[in-house]
């Protein structure tokens, strides 16, 4: 783990040194793949785990895992991982509401927050420690990875940011990084590493499989 997270250099301004969170969305109902994708492995680890120990190993604190669908077993498959979960009980709302309900999580002595999916299997530590290192040398109030020309998570948000984020409709995170795009420091990373596995045929392309049977 590294300490760039929490542990700011000399010279950063006061509302850029507080530490920086991380929220995982994990609570969708994932329709489209037909079962419970979170549970999904890529090295023996599953997906939701894989996220939120991502963030972790990034130095990101709280990291605070957004729970809705399957709660209890997506819950387990965290075991032993220094996380925080919270339920979306309006979790088949939409991800906006997911979003909010682990932004109101965050503590108040927090920068800003890292919003992270959890079937993002090709997101590593490093991607979130560069966004980290970004927001601490600069002033934009968001950090936005782009793969090719196209915005994914994980995206930093300041804490400025957060009563837009509270505040936003249905299109939750997208509807303020359109609405801030102009006042955005920008980490761009290979097109490559943009995939999220919505369907049976992209956990095949990634190499992601169901658990083996106990």
């Amino acid at each position: 783990m590294t300490s760039g997270a929490q542990i700011p250099d000399a010279g950063v301004p006061a509302e850029r040194a507080g530490r920086l969170a991380g929220v995982v969305l994990a609570a969708g109902t994932s329709s489209r793949f037909g079962a419970n994708k979170l549970l999904l492995r890529l090295d023996s680890e599953p997906l939701v785990r894989r996220a939120a120990r991502q963030a972790a190993e990034a130095g990101l604190g709280p990291v605070i895992v957004v729970l809705g669908h399957e709660a209890d077993v997506v819950a387990g498959a965290l075991g032993g991982l220094a996380v925080e979960t919270i339920v979306n009980p309006a979790y088949r709302a939409g991800m906006y509401g997911s979003m909010q309900t682990g932004i109101k999580r965050v503590p108040g002595d927090c920068a800003g927050a890292v919003v992270l999916l959890g079937d993002m299997p090709l997101v590593k530590a490093a991607m979130i420690e560069a966004l980290v290192e970004r927001f601490r040398r600069g002033t934009e109030p968001l950090v936005l990875s782009l793969y090719g020309e196209v915005p994914a998570p994980p995206t930093l948000y300041a804490r400025s940011l957060f009563p837009a984020l509270a505040r936003a409709g249905m299109g939750g995170g997208r509807e303020v990084v359109l609405a801030h795009r102009g006042e955005a420091a920008e980490i761009r990373w290979p097109e490559t590493l943009l995939a999220d596995v919505d369907r049976p045929e992209d956990a095949a392309r990634l190499g992601v499989r169901p658990a083996e049977p106990a």
